[in-house]
Protein backbone atom coordinates (compact mmCIF):
# COMPACT_ATOMS: atom_id res chain seq x y z
CA UNK A 1 0.00 0.00 0.00
CA UNK A 2 0.94 3.62 -0.88
CA UNK A 3 0.98 6.34 1.46
CA UNK A 4 0.10 10.41 0.45
CA UNK A 5 1.68 12.56 2.57
CA UNK A 6 -0.40 15.44 4.11
CA UNK A 7 -0.11 18.66 1.77
CA UNK A 8 1.49 20.76 4.48
CA UNK A 9 4.76 22.45 5.12
CA UNK A 10 6.77 19.08 5.59
CA UNK A 11 5.56 18.07 2.06
CA UNK A 12 7.80 20.47 0.49
CA UNK A 13 11.11 19.01 -0.70
CA UNK A 14 14.58 19.92 -0.01
CA UNK A 15 14.90 21.74 -3.44
CA UNK A 16 11.38 23.82 -2.49
CA UNK A 17 9.45 21.70 -4.66
CA UNK A 18 5.81 22.63 -3.62
CA UNK A 19 3.94 19.96 -6.57
CA UNK A 20 3.83 19.25 -10.44
CA UNK A 21 3.00 23.05 -12.08
CA UNK A 22 2.00 21.81 -15.66
CA UNK A 23 3.36 19.34 -18.45
CA UNK A 24 4.79 20.72 -21.34
CA UNK A 25 3.97 19.61 -24.49
CA UNK A 26 5.56 21.10 -28.16
CA UNK A 27 2.88 21.39 -30.94
CA UNK A 28 3.71 22.93 -34.32
CA UNK A 29 -0.05 24.68 -34.42
CA UNK A 30 -1.65 26.21 -31.24
CA UNK A 31 -4.86 26.48 -32.47
CA UNK A 32 -5.15 23.48 -34.05
CA UNK A 33 -4.08 22.16 -30.53
CA UNK A 34 -6.08 24.26 -28.50
CA UNK A 35 -9.35 23.17 -30.54
CA UNK A 36 -8.00 19.13 -30.30
CA UNK A 37 -7.47 19.15 -26.21
CA UNK A 38 -10.84 20.93 -25.93
CA UNK A 39 -13.15 18.48 -28.31
CA UNK A 40 -11.11 15.37 -27.09
CA UNK A 41 -10.62 15.83 -23.38
CA UNK A 42 -12.76 18.86 -22.53
CA UNK A 43 -10.10 21.22 -21.36
CA UNK A 44 -10.55 24.50 -21.32
CA UNK A 45 -7.78 27.33 -22.29
CA UNK A 46 -7.09 29.55 -19.11
CA UNK A 47 -4.04 31.83 -20.49
CA UNK A 48 -2.84 32.62 -23.69
CA UNK A 49 0.66 34.73 -24.87
CA UNK A 50 3.61 34.79 -26.44
CA UNK A 51 7.35 34.92 -24.94
CA UNK A 52 9.40 36.59 -27.38
CA UNK A 53 12.19 36.03 -25.61
CA UNK A 54 11.60 31.74 -25.27
CA UNK A 55 10.24 32.34 -29.17
CA UNK A 56 7.27 30.90 -28.21
CA UNK A 57 3.15 31.15 -28.54
CA UNK A 58 1.98 28.77 -25.37
CA UNK A 59 -1.90 28.58 -24.16
CA UNK A 60 -2.71 26.65 -20.09
CA UNK A 61 -5.12 24.28 -20.58
CA UNK A 62 -7.25 23.54 -17.43
CA UNK A 63 -7.50 20.04 -16.56
CA UNK A 64 -10.78 19.73 -14.63
CA UNK A 65 -11.77 22.26 -12.02
CA UNK A 66 -8.19 22.33 -10.01
CA UNK A 67 -4.64 23.57 -10.74
CA UNK A 68 -3.61 20.64 -12.78
CA UNK A 69 -2.43 22.55 -16.20
CA UNK A 70 -1.43 21.32 -19.34
CA UNK A 71 1.19 24.13 -22.01
CA UNK A 72 0.64 23.72 -24.83
CA UNK A 73 4.17 25.17 -26.64
CA UNK A 74 4.34 26.23 -30.47
CA UNK A 75 7.52 28.06 -31.96
CA UNK A 76 6.70 31.75 -32.96
CA UNK A 77 10.22 30.62 -34.95
CA UNK A 78 12.39 28.03 -36.43
CA UNK A 79 15.51 28.77 -33.93
CA UNK A 80 13.70 29.13 -31.34
CA UNK A 81 14.10 26.01 -28.20
CA UNK A 82 10.27 24.66 -29.65
CA UNK A 83 11.34 24.68 -32.84
CA UNK A 84 14.30 22.81 -32.74
CA UNK A 85 12.45 20.03 -30.05
CA UNK A 86 9.85 19.93 -33.37
CA UNK A 87 12.33 19.40 -35.59
CA UNK A 88 14.13 16.74 -33.92
CA UNK A 89 11.56 15.17 -32.45
CA UNK A 90 7.98 16.03 -33.32
CA UNK A 91 5.84 16.83 -31.38
CA UNK A 92 5.09 15.69 -27.84
CA UNK A 93 6.17 16.01 -24.09
CA UNK A 94 8.75 18.53 -23.92
CA UNK A 95 9.09 18.98 -20.02
CA UNK A 96 7.92 18.79 -16.69
CA UNK A 97 7.53 21.94 -14.72
CA UNK A 98 7.45 21.76 -10.90
CA UNK A 99 6.22 25.17 -8.90
CA UNK A 100 9.08 26.24 -6.24
CA UNK A 101 8.94 28.18 -3.55
CA UNK A 102 11.91 30.11 -4.79
CA UNK A 103 13.19 29.42 -7.82
CA UNK A 104 17.12 30.87 -7.39
CA UNK A 105 17.19 28.81 -4.47
CA UNK A 106 15.79 25.75 -6.15
CA UNK A 107 18.84 26.36 -9.20
CA UNK A 108 21.03 26.91 -6.21
CA UNK A 109 20.07 23.28 -4.81
CA UNK A 110 20.09 21.57 -7.96
CA UNK A 111 23.55 23.25 -8.81
CA UNK A 112 25.03 22.29 -5.52
CA UNK A 113 24.06 18.52 -6.59
CA UNK A 114 25.86 18.14 -9.11
CA UNK A 115 23.34 19.54 -11.74
CA UNK A 116 23.47 21.67 -14.44
CA UNK A 117 20.70 24.70 -14.32
CA UNK A 118 20.56 25.96 -18.11
CA UNK A 119 20.41 29.70 -17.05
CA UNK A 120 22.24 31.50 -14.85
CA UNK A 121 19.80 33.79 -13.06
CA UNK A 122 15.92 32.81 -13.98
CA UNK A 123 14.13 34.19 -17.09
CA UNK A 124 10.18 35.61 -17.48
CA UNK A 125 7.66 32.06 -18.24
CA UNK A 126 4.26 32.18 -18.02
CA UNK A 127 2.30 34.91 -16.84
CA UNK A 128 4.95 36.57 -15.88
CA UNK A 129 6.40 33.70 -13.48
CA UNK A 130 10.17 33.20 -13.08
CA UNK A 131 11.42 29.87 -14.64
CA UNK A 132 14.68 28.20 -14.83
CA UNK A 133 15.54 24.57 -16.96
CA UNK A 134 17.88 21.84 -15.22
CA UNK A 135 19.33 20.14 -18.32
CA UNK A 136 17.68 16.74 -19.56
CA UNK A 137 20.97 14.57 -19.40
CA UNK A 138 21.28 15.37 -15.81
CA UNK A 139 17.18 14.42 -15.44
CA UNK A 140 17.11 11.17 -16.70
CA UNK A 141 16.43 12.72 -20.09
CA UNK A 142 13.66 14.68 -18.78
CA UNK A 143 14.07 18.52 -19.43
CA UNK A 144 12.88 19.77 -15.58
CA UNK A 145 11.29 23.71 -15.42
CA UNK A 146 11.29 25.34 -12.43
CA UNK A 147 8.80 27.13 -11.78
CA UNK A 148 8.05 30.23 -9.74
CA UNK A 149 4.63 31.86 -10.07
CA UNK A 150 4.39 35.93 -10.29
CA UNK A 151 4.21 37.41 -7.31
Amino acid sequence: MVSTPAPDAAAITSVGILRIDHVGIAVADLDAAIGFYARVFGMTCVHREENEEQGVCEAMLAVGPGADRIQLLAPLRPDSTIGKFLDAKGPGLQQLAYRVTDVEAAADALRAKGLRVLYEKARRGTANSRVNFVHPKDAGGVLVELVEPAK
